[in-house]
Parts: C-alpha cells; structure tokens; sequence
C-alpha cells in the first residue's frame, strides 16, 4: 500500500508541477508587476506566485480532497489523510520578475510528517528532478529518457564550488555577506543562482559540491533536500540538527562535516 500511494503522491507532484511550470513560462505577462511584499520592500510577490499556486492546489485537491497543505503564498490547511503538501510555486521570484531563467516550482509530500515525494521542475532549464524515499533521485531534461543522480565524488573542501543564498532583510543580509567573503578564499569559489530547490537539485546532479543557507522555510527545501539526500548527498542544520530556518547545508559526504564546521567558525548562524 505505501509503494503504491508514493507512486500516486508522485505522479500527482509531477503533473502538478509541470502544470504550474508551463504556466509560469507561457503565461508570464510583459508588464508583470509585484503583487506584494513579505519580509521587506524587496522580497516580492508576483500575481504569478499566487496563479501558480492556486492551481497546484486546486489539482491536488480534485484528486486528494483530504490532504493537507502548506504553501508559500497561504495555503494551509491540516487535512485528515496523514499527508500533506508543502509547496513553493515559484521558487526564484526575483529572478522571474527580472526575466532570469533560475527559478522552479518545488513540491514535496509529507506522510506523517516525514517527506517521501520530492518534485523540482526548473522550466526554462528543460529539467524535472525527482524522488521518492529510499528509491534515488532521478531527473528529465535535454538528454534521452530519466537519468538517475547521483553528487560529485569526494574531493577537499578547498576544491569545492559552493552554493549560497541571502536573505532580503539588510542587516541580515550584510551579515551573511561577510560570512560569503571569509569563505570565498576558502574553496574553490561561490555560486549565489537565487533559488534554494535548483542550488540543492543542482548538489544532487553533482554541479556543486555544496550549498548552504539561512533563512529558508519547509517549502523552499522540502523537495530539493529530499532529492539531495536520494542522490547520496549530507544535509543537516547545525551539527546534530535536521535542515531548518536556522541553516540548511547540502553537499558531498566529502564536503559537508568540513564546510559546516568551518561555517560555525566563521559565525554564520551567529545572529
């Protein structure tokens, strides 16, 4: 019964993403325009967000009327099934408003509590990542057929290409910049592609070694740590804790103890 309700949960994740993808991709007007804001004048909302994720839901919902949600743009509701639906329908917001192609919309499915489905459509990549728990991580693009991910092997934290984010509160983000710059002469060299589903996507098809960032909510990691994890990678928090708001890190088994350790030495999930 549980293979075949994950099986159900994703191919409802996939549909559903690739739905709401086209839509962003083929529905983005000329004069697209914030529709609001959330943590500052600079972290935005388009009407985009808000279709896009009306619709997931919307389908979701005709086929699984008791699941529970909870999306980036206010969907939340409990549900009766045991399992719920962590959504961002359009992860990225800022690139899109810009005309940027490094946005996707990210789905993933709880049950009980434990993520189980993870889907990351990257539209204007051509790509579609997957996975489900204890079964790897997959992903479509412009190469034939599925392609099964796994992270880059093992190589020094020195030689590693290191992903990153920030936050769009000023003074946080200062802080997170000073961190950035402490750590730049310290690996290979940072990435910043502003969306936190495509940076651990992109840790589980081995194009980075690592990724970390503060910050980020259940919807912005639910799927890509998920498909991380499926695809060999570490992620955790600060040491002995799970992915949080606190700090998330992905990255190479080779990676990973040493990047958080030098994370903490450098203070960064010191407020």
């Amino acid at each position: 019964m549980t293979d075949a309700l994950h099986a159900e949960l994703l191919q409802l994740a996939r549909r559903a993403a690739t739905r709401a993808g086209d839509l962003l991709r083929d529905g983005r007007p000329a004069d697209l325009a914030v529709a609001a804001t959330k943590s500052s004048p600079v972290d935005v909302v388009t009407e985009m967000d808000l279709a896009a994720e009306k619709l997931i839901t919307g389908l979701i919902a005709d086929r699984r009327p008791d699941d529970g949600f909870l999306g980036e743009e206010g969907a939340a509701t409990e549900g009766t099934s045991g399992v719920r639906w962590v959504i961002d329908p359009l992860d990225g917001t800022v690139n899109y408003l810009y005309g940027l192609p490094t946005w996707a919309v990210s789905i993933a499915a709880e049950l009980d509590g434990e993520t189980v489905v993870g889907v990351v459509t990257a539209p204007m990549r051509g790509e579609t990542f997957h996975a489900v728990r204890g079964r790897g991580a997959w992903a479509t693009g412009a190469w034939a057929g599925e392609r099964k991910l796994s992270c880059r092997p093992a190589a020094p934290l020195d030689q590693a290409l290191v992903s990153t984010g920030f936050a769009y509160v000023a003074e946080v983000r200062a802080r997170q910049a000073e961190v950035a710059q402490r750590l730049i002469p310290l690996v290979r060299d940072i990435r910043r592609g502003g969306s936190a589903a495509i940076d651990l996507c992109d840790v589980a098809a081995g194009r980075l070694d690592g990724y970390y960032e503060r910050g980020l909510n259940p919807w912005d990691y639910g799927a890509g740590d998920l498909i991380a994890r499926e695809a060999g990678a570490l992620t955790g928090g600060r040491p002995s804790e799970p992915v949080s708001r606190d700090l998330t890190i992905a990255a190479t088994p080779a990676v990973f103890g040493p990047l958080r350790e030098l994370l903490g030495d450098l203070g960064a999930w010191t407020d």
